[in-house]
């Protein structure tokens, strides 16, 4: 069976990312979720050591998305406020988020 395409993306910059599928489904997305989340190497090995990837600074400005650029069909980058660019999101990894977090 065949995955669902991505048909929209919508980036909010300072407030969500919203995806939508070719079968109807649409999430949305935080972006201290996904900052939190980010698939990066860097931050997945500090996962991995109990570390967080992102904590929030209160004094920095509010996290945003600075920039976002697909990555071939099959994701998504964003360059963040903080500074953070390495981390691409697979269309299916989020929409596997989407099914964990309904």
């Amino acid at each position: 069976m065949e995955s669902p395409e991505v048909v929209d993306v919508e980036v909010d910059r300072a407030h969500h990312v919203r995806v939508t599928w070719s079968d109807g489904v649409s999430a949305t997305f935080g972006l201290a979720d996904l900052r939190t989340n980010c698939p990066c190497a860097t931050c997945r090995s500090r996962r991995d050591l109990g570390q967080p990837a992102w904590r929030p600074n209160l004094l920095a400005p509010p996290l945003a998305i600075t920039a976002a650029e697909l990555v071939g069909a099959w994701g998504i980058s964003f360059t963040w406020s903080d500074g953070h660019a390495t981390g691409i999101f697979p269309w299916d990894a989020l929409r596997s988020w989407n099914a964990d977090q309904v």
